[in-house]
């Protein structure tokens, strides 16, 4: 039996873009360790197609999809600033709106309790 939550959750998906699959490797195990992250999925081998420097753009990339909290999005950011490769790192945090209860269960259980320092 699926039992699924409803409401407006503090869960947050976080995509993020990187060069490599040994960097999306590399930056899954720092938010992982940090505990920042309950799970993150690499999606190897996507095309993105964007502006920069006022030329359109194309690259190999590859997708993190980060499961997390909104609390921590602030250190997931610090994160991504200091170890991406990017001059610009994408973060863009999505609301999860309902999921499974006993999902979103594990994913509070395996969070740190709120941002650095607290």
């Amino acid at each position: 039996m699926l039992c699924i939550f409803f409401g407006m959750t503090d869960n947050i998906v976080v995509l993020s873009t990187c060069a490599t699959e040994e960097e999306a490797e590399k930056l899954a195990r720092l938010l992982l360790d940090a505990r920042l992250a309950a799970c993150v999925n690499v999606v190897p081998r996507i095309r993105s197609y964007y502006r920069w420097k006022g030329a359109i753009e194309s690259a190999d990339e590859c997708l993190l999809i980060v499961k997390s909290s909104r609390e921590l999005i602030g250190s997931i950011n610090a994160v991504l600033e200091k170890e991406h490769s990017y001059e610009v790192p994408e973060l863009l945090a999505l609301p999860v709106v309902e999921g499974a209860t006993n999902y979103l269960n594990w994913l509070l259980a395996n969070l740190r309790s709120g941002p650095e320092g607290e």
